[in-house]
């Protein structure tokens, strides 16, 4: 059954409308109703369209959190083959928040590591929404060292509200597994691509998004606190969320024009949600592109870029 979001009121009785429509018709009633169908489901994808063609960065923020939108599992499903996960950080446990491991990409060998959010209720609670815990990004620099040392490409694929602020995760070092995680990111001498998918938030993301070619799904968000949180600290007012959404410059449209994204990929219609399979096709297709712009690249050049290209950020916003 397909979710709707609040700003969609309009598409989703247009649809309500032609499926009673179908379902009168299934009855066998002899009504000849097709024609009608035909024009509420053109005019329900006109209206669709037009929609998402003008959407505001909080209803962003609603698309790239939509609970039917693929996630990092989806997508490793749908472009990873022989994918073998790997589990622990070598040092106090798993995290579940964080998935990564082995597997090819298009006949390549490469490492995945990224953000899984669930897709359902038990989904969620074992992967913890997504948030991860320090071990989560120490697996991932242990994983993205293992990648550097059998020169293996790195894909990340980020969806994160940010990294999980409990009093366990800061007490076994969390600042320091996400700075660690970054300076890997920085460090390693093969390329790593890293891609947008939902949510980028904060250091959260940022510990393995620090990648030679950053992608971003055209209806995810990337920021460095959440429009909420934002409002907390500018307001103290939560309610104000869309205010805040409205003024950070979060969406991959505002990211490509910083230089922080350096290329959007197109979602379906309606956004990932509504055709997961075209999206993560049109993602794969990115990830392959960008790869392909670093290969044959030797690894001191690959390493110099990735860091020029952050400093570049650093100076052009600072």
């Amino acid at each position: 059954m397909r979710t709707y979001l609040d700003f969609e009121k309009a598409v989703a009785e247009l649809e309500a409308k032609v499926e009673e429509l179908r379902a009168f018709s299934d009855a066998g009633n002899t009504v000849a109703i097709g024609e009608e169908i035909s024009r509420l489901e053109a005019k329900a994808a006109d209206a669709l369209e037009e929609l998402y063609a003008n959407l505001s960065p909080w209803e962003k923020t609603q698309v790239a959190r939509h609970p039917q939108r693929p996630h990092c599992l989806d997508f490793v499903a749908g472009l990873i083959a022989d994918f073998t996960p790997f589990s622990g950080d070598r040092k106090f446990g798993d995290d579940e928040a964080i998935v990564g491991g082995f597997g090819r990409f298009r006949g390549e060998s490469v490492c995945v590591i990224g953000h899984e959010k669930g897709s359902n209720t038990e989904g969620r609670l074992k992967h913890n929404f997504g948030m991860a815990r320090p071990e989560g990004y120490r697996k991932a620099a242990r994983l993205m060292g293992m990648a550097d040392h059998f020169d293996v490409p790195v894909i990340a694929l980020i969806d994160t509200a940010g990294a999980y602020p409990g009093i366990g995760a800061e007490e076994r070092g969390q600042a320091e597994a996400i700075a660690r995680s970054t300076e890997t990111c920085l460090e390693i001498g093969v390329p790593n691509v890293a891609a947008i998918i939902g949510e980028g938030g904060s250091g959260g993301a940022i510990a393995i998004a620090t990648a030679n070619r950053v992608i971003m799904l055209e209806h995810a968000i990337y920021s460095v606190i959440s429009p909420e949180g934002a409002a907390s600290i500018l307001w103290r007012d939560t309610a104000r969320a869309e205010d805040a959404a409205s003024n950070m410059k979060i969406t991959a449209h505002d990211m490509v024009r910083f230089g922080i994204v350096d290329a959007v990929v197109p979602e379906p219609t309606g956004g990932a949600h509504r055709d997961p399979a075209a999206a993560i096709a049109a993602t794969g297709d990115a990830i392959a592109k960008a790869l392909g712009e670093l290969r044959g690249l030797d690894r001191p050049t690959i390493t110099r870029l990735r860091r020029e290209k952050f400093a570049a950020i650093g100076r052009s916003i600072g």
